[in-house]
């Protein structure tokens, strides 16, 4: 059967999967951009399997890349009709991608980077089951006051748990956005965890891929042995 979406893979170092890892890159990038931070987490997550799928959308701004959504700033409901087009897009990807390795919707987690962050948490919050957790990585979050309908929750009834990180010196998306979007998740009972990374720009740096993984970890409820910060 044909794929929604494809993009590079790294299969898990034990042989098979009992997670899954999904890794949404930003605007203007492809799946090759972020599958590297996938063998870094391979450290403490033997037995995940990592995908970073292409965008379905060629990147007007940026010939062979590739977007989730159009980014104009022309329309300020753009990146809400945006996150809401990409959505079943990814949803039936990672349904697929669960399906493949037999694995429950409970036993993947979704990452995103910018214009991906924006697409994890949409869609990480209304998956159908929650998802083992969201990792935000300088983004935002797309119309708060749309929250009303995130309501993916566990077999217990909780939210997935969310991680949020950002630079404080992001040139593209400012740091208030991490804190709003900390606030306006709270504000619906969906609490989340944030890391503030001093001096980073936008861009992702060392010290939140030892927080991410760290986080998914946890998320699966496997041990959390200390990384190193180099």
């Amino acid at each position: 059967m044909a794929r929604s979406l494809d993009g590079p893979r790294l299969k898990p170092i034990s042989g098979k999967a009992k997670q899954l890892v999904v890794i949404l890159h930003g605007y203007g990038a492809d799946g090759n951009d972020l599958i590297e931070i996938g063998r870094h987490w391979q450290k403490i997550l033997p037995d995940a399997a990592f995908v970073s799928p292409h965008a379905h959308e060629p990147c007007a701004m940026a010939p062979g890349g590739r977007q989730w959504f159009r980014l104009t700033d022309r329309n300020p409901h753009e990146r809400w009709s945006g996150v809401c087009s990409a959505h079943p897009v990814i949803d039936s990807f990672i349904d697929e991608e669960l399906a493949e390795h037999g694995l429950t919707p409970d036993k993947v987690a979704i990452c995103g980077f910018s214009q991906g962050a924006m697409m994890a948490l949409h869609v990480g919050l209304r998956r159908k089951v929650a998802p083992a957790g969201i990792i935000g990585l300088s983004g935002t979050l797309v119309g708060p006051e749309n929250l009303a309908d995130a309501t993916a929750r566990s077999a217990n009834g909780f939210p997935p748990p969310v991680l949020i990180m950002h630079g404080h010196m992001d040139e593209v998306i400012p740091v208030d956005s991490m804190f709003m979007a900390a606030d306006q998740l709270a504000a619906v009972n969906i609490p989340c965890q944030w890391h503030l990374a001093i001096g980073l720009g936008h861009g992702i740096d060392g010290e939140e891929i030892r927080q991410g993984a760290m986080f998914l970890a946890r998320c699966f409820g496997l041990p959390t042995p200390a990384l190193s910060r180099r």
